[in-house]
């Protein structure tokens, strides 16, 4: 039966050179009271050192912590430090190096702290895709030994390019994280298990007997699979928690990790070190407890943002499942409710959220108003198994072999999430961005104008990593890449330009913004003009 003990008592279970399990998305599922613990006894003692973090989904803030209710009460009543931008697996980089000296994520751009140390090659980093790294702990669990997929061959992944390798000291170290193989006649990647001895959760409730409720949770998190692969190699599961509960109190087909996985109950002594996602302590709508009137979800601001995301919802028809990613791309579906359209296709987040209107930052990876919230796992199996008839993604810079990279951009290193996965396997991919990062540009009267170029180009000679590989897009799979000036396509193995946006010069504005010359459709078309004026209300007729 679990034990109920305080932060710093947790803290001080955890023994030098653990492999460390996390599970969750931005804040929803990070134990903060706990970290913060294992932060000050490094601090105090030099104890835990050398850790090895694993974690797939990013964890961590993008310094929205002080925007929002809850911060400056926390401050008043001591509670945990929950400073601007500071709140997740930051926290243990702010103990300096050696609390953590390797570290594998899915995506590591949010925690500031532990990213800066890989950069200065403080601690050995790899990245893998998120999916894999999901599921991989569901076959360490089951003891078996690894998991095959074709996931990420031709990215930075494949051990013939990268391995994963984010940094010097990962490549210098001579681990190997992925291995190629063959498997009836086709190439194939296999992700090895591993062994790991702490897994650090949180959930919403337990009750006596250590069994953990994610009542307010907005994200049905991997904890699950964490716990039974620690369990599976006879290390310690410890769950952070908001509330206690009397035994059997609960109902059972709420609990997401059963009490027998669970050694240790934390229960915070301040509830907003359980912040539901970066941007809200608790959005009931996110967890199904209320249903949102869509009309309280505000639409985006008219600029060029809101027309990217219009060109991308041209693309949907009705009953399509979709993915959206991270950052401009979840911002679609504020323009599919805005134009009254939401019931008519079917959004969804790597995250497990299915149905309603998915949220961008700071609480991407929730929705408002979801129809179901299954695990990342199932989600990602969904996926895998091609279930999506659409996904949209980000552009950080994009060759002209369609290659795209948002993983690592010169120093600044971010990771993959679950990009490498979800194109894997999506017949339609949408990568969406601006063409110029920093432009200064205007909207208005069907037309579009640059009034200043910007000094970030984005279609570049070739990409820093290479995170999409255009050429093992697979056979039938439809890629565009969408920008407020121009739409392109991958015919053949090349960008192709296939749309212009009115108002804007082809030479002038699009190709000389651009690290290569693309082809050019001999059917190029104009963008449709009323995505360009502040009131639409066309995205009915592309459903169509």
């Amino acid at each position: 039966m679990a034990k109920f003990i305080t932060a710093r008592e947790a803290a001080a279970l955890i023994p030098d050179g653990a492999t460390v399990g996390l599970a969750g998305m931005g804040l929803s599922g990070w134990a903060e009271e706990v970290a913060c613990a294992i932060r000050d006894r490094y601090k105090e003692t030099g104890h835990p050192c050398n850790l090895n973090l694993k974690q797939g989904s990013a964890m961590g803030d993008w310094g929205y912590g002080n925007n929002f209710i809850g911060w400056n009460r926390s401050k008043r009543e001591g509670g945990p430090d929950t400073e601007h931008g500071n709140r997740g697996v930051t926290r243990f980089g702010e103990a300096g190096p050696g609390l953590i000296t390797r570290w594998t994520g899915a995506h590591v751009g949010s925690a500031f702290t532990l990213r800066d140390q890989a950069i200065r090659n403080e601690l050995k980093s790899w990245c893998l895709p998120q999916g894999v790294i999901i599921n991989l702990w569901r076959e360490i669990g089951a003891g078996r030994p690894g998991l095959i997929t074709k996931t990420g061959l031709g990215t930075f992944v494949d051990p013939r390019v990268e391995g994963g390798c984010m940094n010097q000291a990962a490549r210098d170290s001579g681990e190997t994280v992925v291995k190629v193989i063959e498997f009836e006649g086709e190439e194939y990647l296999f992700y090895p298990s591993f062994k790991c001895d702490v897994a650090l959760l949180r959930g919403t409730i337990a009750d006596e007997h250590g069994n953990i409720s994610f009542a307010h949770e907005s994200v049905i998190n991997e904890g699950f699979a964490v716990a039974n692969a620690v369990k599976h190699h006879g290390g310690i599961v410890i769950v952070q928690v908001e509330y206690l509960a009397q035994a059997n109190s609960l109902n059972p087909k709420e609990i997401k990790i059963p009490g027998n996985l669970v050694d240790y109950v934390v229960q915070a002594r301040d509830p907003m070190s359980c912040w539901q996602a970066e941007g809200d302590y608790w959005e009931p709508s996110f967890s199904g407890q209320i249903r949102k009137p869509m009309k309280a979800i505000e639409p985006l601001p008219f600029d060029e943002r809101k027309v990217i995301c219009r060109r991308v919802a041209m693309e949907l028809k009705k009953g399509d499942t979709v993915n959206l990613g991270v950052g401009m791309p979840a911002d679609v579906s504020k323009v599919v409710n805005e134009e009254g359209l939401i019931e008519h296709v079917l959004m969804s987040t790597e995250s497990g959220m299915v149905g309603g209107v998915p949220s961008a930052l700071p609480s991407f990876g929730s929705a408002y108003n979801p129809e179901a919230i299954i695990t990342p796992n199932e989600m990602f199996d969904f996926i895998s198994g091609g279930g999506l008839n659409m996904t949209c993604l980000g552009i950080g810079e994009v060759d002209k072999y369609g290659n795209n990279n948002v993983s690592r951009m010169g120093k600044r290193l971010t990771g993959p999430g679950g990009f490498i996965d979800i194109t894997a396997t999506t017949p339609k991919v949408i990568f969406a961005g601006t063409l110029m990062g920093k432009a200064k540009l205007q909207v208005g009267d069907g037309k579009l104008t640059v009034l200043e170029e910007g000094t970030i180009q984005k279609f570049v000679d070739t990409v820093g990593q290479v995170t999409f590989a255009g050429q093992y897009s697979p056979e039938g799979q439809e890629v565009l890449y969408v920008t407020e000036r121009a739409v392109f396509k991958l015919i053949d193995g090349k960008v192709t330009l296939i749309e212009v946006a009115p108002g804007i010069d082809v030479e002038k504005d699009v190709i000389a913004a651009m690290g290569f010359r693309p082809e050019i459709s001999p059917e190029l078309k104009t963008m449709d003009p009323g995505i360009f004026c502040e009131t639409w209300g066309g995205l009915g007729e592309y459903l169509n």
